[in-house]
């Protein structure tokens, strides 16, 4: 009985060491002006008033592309 709850243990790590992490970004953009970088594309925020501006790969490129959008005061 140990051994079957051990191996359901490690295929269950296996398991999830094997999905494919979706860690990508996305450069918010409130009613207000206020831009952030959100941690999850895919994830939205709550209520009304936002806009994508920019989805970037990894965290530096989106930082990029906020810096880029404060730069063209797109963003507050």
């Amino acid at each position: 009985m140990k051994s079957l709850v051990f191996g359901i243990g490690i295929f269950a790590v296996g398991f999830v060491a094997a999905t494919p992490a979706c860690a990508d970004y996305a450069v918010v953009r409130f009613a207000d002006g206020y831009c952030r970088i959100w941690w999850d594309s895919a994830a939205t925020p709550w209520g009304a008033g936002w806009t994508k501006i920019a989805i970037a790969p990894d965290w530096l490129l989106a930082h990029a592309a906020l810096d880029t959008a404060l730069a063209n005061h797109i963003c507050n």
